[in-house]
């Protein structure tokens, strides 16, 4: 809802984090309906940390500016 994304467009972008490495999927069933959880990874993690670390460097250059 935040990026308001259907549900098939998340699944795409979530298969291609999936498929670099920087997440892994998990379905099951509850109550017979489906249900996925996704967890980031080690690779993921890292690749986050520094997706951050790159964003707040640009906020503070445009702060200065």
């Amino acid at each position: 809802a935040l990026f308001e994304v259907t549900d098939g467009n998340l699944g795409a972008h979530a298969r291609k984090l999936e498929d670099a490495g920087y997440i892994s999927c998990r379905k099951t069933f509850e109550e017979r309906r489906p249900r996925t959880q996704y967890r980031l990874t080690q690779t993921g993690r890292k690749a986050l940390e520094r997706y951050l670390q790159h964003i707040e460097a640009v906020i503070r250059a445009t702060r200065r500016a």
